[in-house]
């Protein structure tokens, strides 16, 4: 029988490991300050964290004189919402907007170029992945634009980008 004890030992002592290797991420519907009624009221949660990844809701560039001041508003509100969930800019890995603005591929190519500027300050390097699309009419009115995040925290510790700069002859 003593035989046996050291492994009967390691097993008791593998127990609990393997039992949480089993149990479901934990699930948390968080709201930044401002934001609460959207749970509430409309029934949707701003932003929704699942063990690390971090779901963060549509949010409207609703704020602001301008084009660009409406962009940066919804970029700040974006903050806010992944510190909710103790996630940073770094940390987002897609995202996904939706713009109402232009009817066609040149008006899009010029918005997106002047919404590209902003993005490139938000996200400097180790870009996320990203979705632009068109849409003929957003929920917010006067909201020329969407943006709908996933991060996964701690992503942004130490990325990656290894992709060489192509050829001109090779650029879309």
């Amino acid at each position: 029988m003593s035989a046996f004890r050291p492994i009967s030992v390691a097993f008791a002592l593998a127990l609990p490991l393997l039992a949480s290797a089993a149990e479901p991420p934990t699930r948390e519907h968080l709201a930044p300050a401002g934001w609460e009624d959207s749970y509430h009221a409309y029934h949707y949660t701003p932003v929704v964290k699942v063990g690390d990844m971090v779901i963060v809701s549509g949010i409207p560039a609703m704020r602001g004189d301008t084009y660009e001041a409406k962009i940066r508003w919804m970029f700040e509100q974006l903050k806010a919402h992944l510190q909710s969930a103790d996630a940073t800019l770094a940390d987002v890995v897609e995202l996904t907007t939706f713009h109402a603005g232009p009817k066609d591929t040149a008006a899009f190519r010029a918005e997106f170029e002047q919404f590209s500027k902003i993005h490139h300050e938000y996200f400097p390097d180790h870009y996320p992945a990203w979705t632009a699309v068109g849409t003929t009419a957003l929920l917010a009115e006067r909201a020329p634009v969407e943006m709908r995040v996933v991060a996964m925290i701690g992503s942004g510790k130490a990325p990656k980008a290894d992709i060489p700069k192509p050829t001109p002859a090779a650029v879309h």
